[in-house]
């Protein structure tokens, strides 16, 4: 009897393991099956054989025009969200702000870094649009027409400040830990050392906090590079960026061509992962610089 107790153990189902059950399912069903299914598919005709056509057709003019156009977008809002949000951050982190701006600001951040679809696209139609509330009272209050003075929020500039109210709330929730990560020891030395503030920051933080920037900015430019939603909602079709012709492809609209469609998000696959494959690997290197 005792015998048996080692075997009949060791034989037990390991029920600490089934807490994660859920979340493997929804990973493979919505997340690993469909990628797959998409790089199979870009490499496939219409009869079943394997090809490289699709691929190479992602090199014509007018599907890279979208995506020089998509990661122009993805890096002026990457760099935008990165300098205003690693300014907020350090504002409330190591600036003199009081401490009670820190908690509503993480949490309006961590609400706002989750904001974006058809609700941001119409927060925006409704305070910058040609008839928003910002608009008229610019025109109203003190004459100023900020459309005939060039800006147009179905635009370049226009998609890129969209996508900017949920990439300075990402920037602020991934930068803070790491400027938090800034040992006090650390200015205290160069100050003794004779150091002034800016040569602190260029000399010793900002090298520190480098990879985590740039890990930050990557991970930036790949959440802006896969948003459609917005994009879509705000522009509709009047801006040829992958994600909007992806989304035309999927429903018929263009190309009729679903391996091509296939090609097109698996270009997107590229990039983004490649984008996110950057941010671990610096973010890996920050973490090790900061312990």
């Amino acid at each position: 009897m005792t015998a048996s107790t080692p075997v009949t153990a060791r034989r037990r189902l390991p029920l600490n393991w089934l807490g994660i059950v859920p979340f493997a399912a929804f990973a493979i069903l919505f997340l690993i099956w469909p990628t797959m299914n998409i790089v199979v598919g870009a490499f496939r005709n219409s009869a079943g054989e394997t090809t490289l056509d699709n691929v190479i057709g992602l090199f014509t003019p007018s599907i890279m025009a979208s995506y020089w156009i998509s990661i122009k977008i993805s890096v002026a809002s990457a760099l935008l969200g990165c300098g205003i949000g690693f300014a907020v951050a350090a504002a409330f982190t190591l600036g003199g702000l009081p401490q009670w701006v820190r908690g509503p600001l993480l949490t309006f951040s961590g609400v706002a870094s989750n904001f974006a679809g058809v609700p941001l696209a119409f927060a925006f139609i409704a305070t910058l649009g040609r008839l928003g509330l910002v608009t008229v009272l610019l025109k109203s209050w003190f004459g100023i027409n900020i459309y005939t003075m060039g800006f147009n929020l179905l635009s370049f500039w226009g998609l890129t400040a969209t996508y900017l109210f949920f990439q300075i709330p990402l920037m602020i929730l991934i930068i803070t830990p790491a400027l938090d990560g800034l040992k006090k020891e650390w200015k205290e030395a160069a100050q003794i050392l004779g150091a002034s503030g800016f040569q602190y920051w260029r000399m010793v933080a900002l090298p520190i906090l480098f990879p985590a920037l740039l890990g930050t900015f990557a991970l930036l430019f790949a959440n802006a590079f896969g948003a459609v939603a917005t994009a879509y909602a705000l522009t509709g079709s009047s801006m040829s960026i992958v994600p909007i012709l992806l989304f035309a492809q999927i429903r018929g609209d263009v190309l009729q061509d679903p391996h091509l469609g296939y090609a097109l998000a698996f270009g997107m696959i590229v990039v983004t992962g490649f984008a996110n494959v950057v941010y671990v690997w610096l973010r890996a290197r920050s973490e090790r610089w900061m312990q």
